[in-house]
């Protein structure tokens, strides 16, 4: 029960046990900080989103006036928002106007109320909702427990299979302090006595409810049990949902747990539940609070447990602690913990990878983050490596690494290596506990050998990409500009320098060049040119030149030339004006050294610049301006060149331009020293780094992206949203990763508990923002058949003897009843039905192993133990059957 804000952390966890709740109320935490009236609390944001905001296409006159948006573009607002406008011309009266709310019509349109008195639409406009203060109202303590619903019919509610188990917690916890208050002390675990005790308490404190509830005295009696234990996983859980409720608090954005939030996991104890007496006596150690809880023999599983965590940031941080807290790994006869990560500390780490502190800034995180949870826990066995997971690191963890483990946790920021490390986990059937966060919002997902489907069983839909002619020519977003300005970043720093060292350094580049199709071999040797000739600069001063020259071409002559196709008063074919919707008008910009936009795009473009080159920068602005004020900047003069109106015409234009490159090769080649003249010289392609904020990445991408930006009417955004969006970072907070983390440990003693039903695993979805908090059972994995034999993505063919050809084509036809049509290892063709008779015959008469390594022309590793087979096999009905790969013991 929440008191006061400031008790706010040691009252969460009053009873720090697998039971746990919180309440809000006032005048207590939010009435306190927030208001006088003791039983209200204002909320600015109830949801903590951002306000949405998006390109108007239409605005209709009338008594209900209707905004339409663009086809691609989803208003995404609910019917009862508010929203206000800007930039729209025509009906100027829109632009910041008192908020209008709402009515939803569909996906892309919704009315806004009278405009028939208003001026004619004609084009542009951008909408803006506006959030609107909400008051949530709370009882007093007092009150709400004797009736702790709120304005809603039930109470909240963190896991749906367990409906009634809300009340009762609600009345466990005020027993088991009625029972501290009459002896002085709470219940001893095992102990039935006090258990009764608090049952009859619980009785009467039921019965004097406003509405009573029967008792459920098997729970209140395990509750009384473990009332003085104290569980790492759900003090990491519950803490991060009473943190968030702080956060709430002081920003008045998201919304607060109305009264009374209960969580429970009581599937995570040993067994059934019902733990012998014996096992949760204390043993005089630090791991007493949980023993009281899972007692001694799942504490003795947990120490002599073997685990390998992928990854040390946000979540791995939390992961490591949780683990040495609750002595995973700390056997002295066995057990441990192996932990890799391949990155180093950077400052923008530390508010939330809470294990690092500012001295440990460029330390490899893997090793950091594990001398820390030593020093929680000197017991703690744990390992640290500098290794990327994939498959380079195979020898480092391959059979024998993975044979000694317990299984796996993922701590990773990328889908690539999540599926990796499943792909590994199904191959050696190993568990898996996946998890991740972003921002509020955490889930996890516990993968389980021959029970669950693995997480790359089900996938997100792919991440929207911005069309190529909304980033070339019609931006309208920030975001777009700035994965311009990234792009730029690519190709001006990164492909072009690589582009030029691969030309002096390897003989065959420009053969294999010129047989790539369309016009990329001109662009690129266009681009050797220019960059090891044309403009290569042999000062600093030479780059600030080339720097103005890019400002130019890039925000003047490119718009100006856009607008030269496309004047601003252009009508399509349809009658409409072109530049409209998404479509919005620019216009150039002239440079002036008294902007500090300019001159940040100036300072960052010539320091990348000078970076390649391996030239020594200057910040002396003054003497940039002084040689800006020398640079001959010709006038622009339009091209008559076709530019893309759409994306389909863009890929129109793309092909007509490889099919008519008039330019010969050969010419440019000539203009391009010899690779033998320049040897040795090398330039520095840079790789973009969005931490390091000295080397000037996110300075130039900022710069250019806001730039452009403002020749479309854009507003500049901050360099720390540039970092955001062009870097795009996955917004992570501490109190979603200690809840995530917190979930994950308890997974982790099911595990370790060895349970082997369906129903006593949780896979987590939670929003801490909209107070969320949805469990469900992980998804059953699919069941495949072939003849009568039933098998799933977990099953192999496991093969442990030498075979020939024929021997293994055999078996498959007398064991399994399946007639082997083709047959692979990797890449690499074994056995196909039509192959040449005379290369079959050969073939038959050779071992499995020494046809893969005549195939694949390489032997096979010595430390390799199995070779993988994929097979296409035909039933005994003759029908095509899928199969599980065949694991081939060497």
């Amino acid at each position: 029960m929440l008191q006061p804000a400031e008790e706010l952390a040691v009252n969460a966890v009053t009873h720090a046990n697998n039971i746990c709740f919180i309440s809000a109320k006032a005048p207590g935490l939010f009435g306190k900080i927030f208001t006088d009236f003791g039983d209200s609390f204002q909320v600015m944001d109830a949801t903590g989103e951002q306000p949405r905001s998006s390109i108007v296409q239409i605005i209709s006159q009338g008594a209900e006036g209707v905004v339409t948006c663009p086809d691609d573009t989803r208003h995404g607002l609910e019917t009862g928002d508010f929203v206000t406008f800007a930039e729209v011309q025509g009906m100027v009266e829109l632009n910041g106007c008192a908020a209008r709310e709402i009515k939803v019509i569909g996906p892309y349109s919704f009315s806004i109320g009278d405009t028939s008195g208003l001026a004619e639409y004609v084009r542009g406009g951008i909408f803006t909702q506006v959030k609107q203060p909400k008051t949530l109202k709370f009882k007093p303590l007092a009150d709400s427990l004797k009736d702790p619903v709120c304005d809603t019919p039930m109470m909240a509610v963190t896991d749906l299979g367990k409906f009634e188990r809300p009340m009762q917690l609600h009345v466990a916890f005020q027993a088991v302090d009625a029972f501290l208050a009459e002896t002085g002390g709470l219940p001893q675990p095992g102990n039935a006595a006090a258990a009764a005790a608090v049952v009859a308490h619980a009785k009467t404190i039921a019965a004097a409810l406003v509405n009573p509830v029967e008792v459920d005295e098997k729970l209140v009696a395990t509750f009384a049990s473990q009332s003085v234990g104290s569980m790492i996983s759900v003090c990491g859980f519950i803490g991060g949902v009473a943190a968030q409720e702080v956060m709430k608090a002081c920003s008045g954005k998201f919304s607060p747990i109305l009264q009374h939030l209960y969580f429970d996991a009581l599937e995570a104890l040993p067994g059934d539940g019902a733990v012998d007496p014996a096992l949760l006596q204390p043993q005089g150690n630090r791991y007493d609070g949980q023993v009281a809880v899972i007692g001694s023999e799942l504490q003795a599983k947990l120490g002599a447990a073997t685990y390998f965590l992928v990854g040390a940031g946000a979540i791995g941080c939390e992961l490591l602690k949780n683990f040495a807290m609750m002595g995973l790994a700390t056997s002295a006869g066995g057990g441990e913990v192996v932990v890799t990560d391949m990155d180093i500390i950077e400052t923008s780490n530390l508010n939330r990878q809470f294990l690092f502190r500012p001295k440990d800034v460029k330390q490899p995180k893997s090793h950091t983050a594990a001398a820390a949870a030593k020093v929680m826990n000197p017991q703690f066995n744990c390992v640290a490596h500098e290794n990327q997971v994939g498959a380079d690191s195979e020898d480092t963890y391959g059979d024998d690494f993975f044979a000694k483990l317990d299984g796996v946790a993922n701590a990773l920021d990328n889908v690539e290596a999540r599926q990796y490390m499943d792909r590994r986990c199904v191959f050696y059937g190993k568990p898996l506990l996946e998890s991740g966060t972003l921002g509020s919002k955490g889930n996890t997902q516990v993968v389980l050998p021959h029970l669950t489907e693995s997480y790359s069983s089900s996938q997100d839909p792919p991440e929207a990409s911005i069309p190529l002619c909304t980033l070339k020519n019609f931006p309208y977003k920030p975001e777009h500009t700035l994965q311009w300005a990234r792009d730029k970043f690519e190709g001006i720093f990164a492909q072009d320098p690589a582009s030029i060292n691969s030309y002096l350094s390897d003989a065959a580049f420009v053969d294999g060049l010129l047989k790539q199709p369309g016009s990329q071999p001109i662009d690129t040797l266009k681009a050797i040119a220019t960059n090891l000739v044309d403009a290569k600069p042999l000062s600093f001063e030479d780059c600030v030149v080339w720097a103005r020259r890019q400002f130019q071409e890039l925000f003047h002559d490119g718009i100006a030339q856009l607008l030269h196709n496309f004047p601003s008063d252009q009508v399509t074919k349809e009658g409409t004006l072109f530049w409209s919707g998404t479509k919005r008008c620019p216009h150039p910009l002239t440079f002036d050294d008294g902007d500090e936009i300019h001159m940040d795009f100036i300072m960052s473009a010539a320091r990348l610049r000078a970076d390649v080159y391996g030239l020594k920068p200057s910040e002396d602005q003054a003497a940039v301006k002084a040689v800006l004020n020398k640079v001959a900047i010709a006038p622009f003069k339009p091209k008559e060149v076709k530019i893309a109106a759409n994306d389909a015409e863009a890929k129109e234009l793309a092909a007509a331009a490889a099919a008519a490159a008039a330019e010969d090769p050969a010419v440019l080649l000539k203009t391009i020293p010899p690779a033998a003249s320049m040897a040795g010289y090398r330039v520095n392609p840079l790789d973009f780094e969005k931490d390091e904020d000295e080397n000037g990445h996110i300075k130039y991408i900022a710069a250019c992206g806001n730039l452009r930006g403002i020749c479309y009417d854009l507003e500049p955004v901050s360099n720390h949203n540039a970092k955001m969006i062009a870097g795009k970072i996955i917004p992570a907070i501490a109190t979603t990763t200690a809840c995530v983390a917190g979930l994950v440990g308890l997974e982790l003693l099911k595990v370790v508990d060895g349970k082997t039903k369906l129903e006593a695993y949780k896979n987590f979805f939670a929003n801490l923002a909209l107070n969320i908090y949805m469990p469900a059972e992980p998804v059953a994995c699919a069941k495949n058949k072939y003849n009568d034999v039933e098998w799933t993505l977990w099953s192999r063919f496991d093969i442990q003897k030498e075979m020939t050809l024929r021997e293994f084509i055999d078996y498959f036809d007398t064991e399994h009843g399946l007639d082997v049509q083709m047959l692979s290892c990797g890449v690499s063709m074994i056995y196909s039905f039509f192959m040449p008779p005379a290369k079959l015959k050969e073939r038959m008469k050779m071992s499995m192993k020494e046809i893969v390594e005549q195939v694949s022309k390489a032997a096979v590793p010595a430390h390799q133990k199995y070779l993988i087979f994929e097979l296409c096999v035909d039933d005994r009905e003759g029908e095509e059957a899928d199969v599980p790969f065949v694991q081939y013991k060497l």
